[in-house]
């Protein structure tokens, strides 16, 4: 153990390719591509270049530049990975009648109503977020979600 120690403090590119290596696996096995440890990686890495370049030479300085090249490893990759990662709001597929278009038969408010589809009277609801206080009898709502046998409705965006 020794031996290892004493061969990484007298070769730092290599230990800083060393932590590179185990984070950039630690991320893309554990943290599943989550950003953060991608980010430090990066900056070993470049930082471990730049040893075996002579440039950086002082574990001071390569302690500085493995953390400013982590913020700015941030800073630069952040919103391309968040793209990267897919849309923030996934779309509710645990009822096939979500997004289906049915007709108001009793008036639905926030506390309760009804709607009607395949025939039948189901009991419905606003959604939380609706901006409007009652859908009135004959209007065409939309289903966004499903709470045991509530439809929870909202006024269409395309109509």
């Amino acid at each position: 153990m020794d031996s290892l120690m004493e061969y990484f403090l007298h070769n730092l590119d290599q230990l800083l390719y060393a932590i590179a290596g185990f984070c950039l696996v630690l991320e893309l096995s554990v943290l599943g591509f989550s950003g953060v440890l991608l980010f430090f990686a990066i900056a070993c890495g470049v930082t471990g270049i730049f040893v075996s370049l002579g440039l950086i030479t002082r574990w001071p300085f390569a302690v500085l530049s493995v953390g400013i090249l982590s913020v700015i490893c941030a800073l630069v990759l952040w919103k391309p990975l968040k793209k990267f990662q897919g849309p923030a709001q996934v779309k509710d597929t645990s009822s096939d009648m979500i997004g289906q278009i049915v007709p108001v038969s009793e008036a639905v408010t926030k506390l309760g109503g009804a709607v009607r589809h395949s025939g039948i009277n189901w009991q419905a609801r606003l959604a939380v977020d609706a901006t409007i206080e009652t859908l009135d009898v004959g209007l065409r709502v939309e289903i966004c979600a499903v709470d045991g046998n509530v439809m929870i409705v909202k006024q269409p965006s395309s109509v």
